[in-house]
């Protein structure tokens, strides 16, 4: 089976929660605009299949990270679950899907 290696799953994740450290006062639309492109190229070359664990794990993983990143724009916790639903339904994120069928 394909899956992606553990050290470049965390050593993405890290880049990508310092990427959205370093935005995070970005306008809400245009941080999401980014992101998806950042999440759709993550997807396009990690998307062969087997591998559809690691990329809904990656995109579940970066979806709390933006949560906790928007939490952090202001000086209360002004984001639930809930809250970042309604969000997702106005800016809606890219998702995880298998684009490259390898024995096929």
């Amino acid at each position: 089976k394909r899956t992606t290696s553990r050290k470049k799953f965390r050593a993405k994740l890290k880049y990508f929660a310092e990427w959205l450290y370093q935005n995070m006062h970005t306008e809400i639309g245009d941080l999401i605009k980014q992101i998806n492109a950042k999440l759709a190229g993550h997807y396009r070359y990690y998307g062969v299949t087997d591998n559809s664990n690691g990329i809904h794990a990656f995109g579940y993983r970066i979806r709390r990270k933006i949560l906790e990143v928007l939490n952090r724009r202001s000086q209360k916790n002004s984001l639930t679950w809930e809250g970042f639903a309604k969000l997702e339904e106005r800016f809606p994120l890219v998702n995880a899907r298998i684009y490259v069928n390898i024995y096929g």
